[in-house]
């Protein structure tokens, strides 16, 4: 399946690897060298993702994110929900944290395999698209069938509502990994929720009893969100 990718990168050198790797896969790159120039194009084009440097001049990454999800940029286009990722060269957690609070949706750190890149990109671009990544998910003695919707532990069936079902899948996806109550509140119920935040807890605690000896899995990071932890981290 062939993408349009915004690369925002100063690095020279680092456009040319990632854009003659992506062309290969036959994937559109159009670049910007800062994030001034990246709103500029936004302003004029559509994009099935934004590849998107922190550390860059006139404006950073984490400002360009924000004027994205915000919305902010002068265009009829709504881009405020493109997908996001963040190449950096910070791996510190509070940059992540951020980054995903101001709606980003995934992180690679300098130094990166090319081929690790592109599935990354992938992967996040057919979630955003609504497209199936996998026919099955798998969380230690949790599974889910995509294609059915149905949720098993321990091989047995257990019956989830949909707003239950979909942030399983999201832990599942994102498992092992921190996520802010922000970024869940943004991904399930939009930008500019302006209601309860509390409908989040209810939904959670409904997940929790529906899982029930396997809620362990959910821990509660304090003032922060949520962490889906696995001990088989593969698949």
């Amino acid at each position: 399946m062939s993408y349009k990718v915004l690369l925002v990168e100063d690095e020279k050198r680092m456009q040319e690897i990632i854009k003659d790797y992506f062309e290969v896969k036959e994937c559109e790159v159009i670049c910007a060298s800062d994030g001034i120039e990246a709103l500029e194009i936004l302003e004029s084009k559509s994009f099935d993702l934004v590849l998107l440097d922190i550390m860059m001049p006139k404006l950073d990454g984490f400002s360009v994110c924000e004027k994205i999800r915000k919305d902010k940029i002068e265009s009829s286009m709504n881009s405020s929900d493109i997908p996001i990722i963040f190449i950096t060269a910070r791996s510190d957690e509070d940059d992540n944290l951020y980054g995903y609070k101001l709606g980003a949706d995934d992180y690679i750190t300098k130094p990166f395999s090319l081929k690790v890149l592109y599935a990354k990109c992938s992967s996040v671009i057919k979630r955003a698209k609504g497209i199936i990544v996998e026919d099955k998910l798998y969380a230690d003695e949790i599974s889910v069938d995509c294609k059915t919707h149905r949720v098993y532990i321990n091989e047995e069936e257990v019956l989830l509502p949909k707003m239950e079902y979909d942030l399983l899948c999201y832990f599942i996806v994102n498992k092992n990994r921190i996520i802010e109550r922000e970024q869940l509140l943004i991904k399930f119920w939009g930008y500019d929720f302006d209601g309860n935040d509390r409908v989040l807890d209810t939904h959670i605690k409904k997940l929790r009893k529906a899982l029930g000896e396997s809620a362990y899995h959910l821990h509660t990071i304090v003032k922060v969100g949520y962490k889906f932890e696995v001990i088989n981290d593969e698949g």
